[in-house]
């Protein structure tokens, strides 16, 4: 990121006011129940970003969906299948507030279902969609986004990166779409000089410092390379897991997934993607009632070294962006951050 701005605390609301009038405004909002979560913000007037929480969500929910709706189908006298797929509309899209991980995260998802012609619906979202992110003066206390290379500061990847100076954010240009902010709205921003954009390295630094956890993934994804885990790992955490798959719904970079078809009447139907688990009994079971993969031990093994094995052999890097979400979600202990501690064991 090279150009660099300010933009006043006291003209963050009055811009986003603008944005909105073009873009589908999306950002962490605190709801009634006192959860912070990314939302669409249809007046912001009246909704103010909650940029102090981490949101229990990601940006999955809206560029991988839980449900989506793939095709319509209409079965013929013959009993030939046709389909045609749904009548659909990508609106132009801001992503505002999102932190490192959760923007490492989108990152990955383009890895994943960029390359190739036919995730048509995932590239259309994308090509419609901004990314403002927040660097994380203050790590959240399950983050451990710096231990596999996701933060807590973002150098590359967002259209804008904002920086908490306190009266003023520290704005930088990443992409084309961001630099198109600048030049339409130019009095919302001032040029940055010397001293503010030292500040920005003196606040990564203490971030770097501030994390509550020190977490190994460097030594967990050699041990799973060398497949030299201490003895009893698998078997500790099959004993934790309680089934639930919380982890993968949460996770930002989970992306398996189900196809079903849900008839309508006799002839029509619809087909839908539905989010799926690795960690579901169900995921690996065949037609006649086989799985190859056991229930227990077999599952977590395979989410793991899914996430700091073979993806980091394909991609060069782990897909987890030490966000910590599965940590406060999974109520066993069986999350991600308790595997890496056990294999430094």
């Amino acid at each position: 990121m090279s150009d660099q701005y300010l933009l006043s605390r006291d003209h963050l609301a009055p811009l986003l006011r603008r944005l909105a009038k073009e873009y589908r405004l999306v950002a962490p909002v605190r709801n009634d129940h006192g959860d912070t979560m990314f939302q669409e913000i249809a007046n912001p007037v009246a909704t103010v970003p909650d940029l102090e929480s981490q949101p229990q969500n990601s940006l999955k929910d809206f560029l991988f969906p839980q449900q989506e709706h793939l095709y319509d189908y209409r079965l013929d006298d013959a009993g030939g299948y046709h389909f045609q797929p749904p009548a659909t509309t990508t609106p132009p899209t801001l992503f505002f507030g999102v932190r490192p991980c959760d923007l490492n995260a989108v990152l990955y998802l383009d890895v994943v279902f960029l390359p190739g012609r036919r995730e048509l619906s995932y590239r259309r979202r994308r090509e419609n969609s901004l990314l403002i992110g927040l660097n994380c003066n203050q790590p959240f206390a399950d983050c451990f986004c710096a231990a596999v290379n996701a933060g807590p500061f973002l150098e590359e990847g967002s259209d804008l990166q904002l920086t908490d100076l306190g009266r003023d954010f520290l704005v930088e240009v990443g992409r084309a779409g961001g630099a198109e902010i600048i030049r339409r709205w130019p009095h919302f921003f001032r040029s940055a000089p010397a001293e503010e954009r030292n500040r920005r390295f003196q606040l990564y630094l203490e971030a770097r410092g501030g994390f509550s956890r020190q977490v190994h993934a460097d030594q967990a994804i050699k041990r799973l390379a060398a497949d030299t885990l201490p003895s009893g790992v698998w078997e500790e955490l099959a004993t934790r897991c309680q089934d639930c798959n919380g982890c993968a719904y949460l996770c930002p970079t989970c992306t398996c997934f189900t196809i079903v078809d849900q008839p309508q009447d006799q002839h029509h139907g619809r087909r839908l993607r539905l989010w799926d688990a690795c960690t579901a009994t169900g995921f690996t079971a065949m037609a006649g009632g086989h799985n190859p993969v056991q229930p227990g031990k077999d599952k977590l093994r395979q989410r793991f070294r899914h996430k700091l094995e073979l993806d980091v052999k394909k991609h060069g890097r782990p897909s987890c962006m030490g966000c910590g979400r599965c940590v406060g979600a999974c109520f066993g202990g069986a999350d991600i951050l308790h595997f890496i501690n056990l294999a430094g064991r």
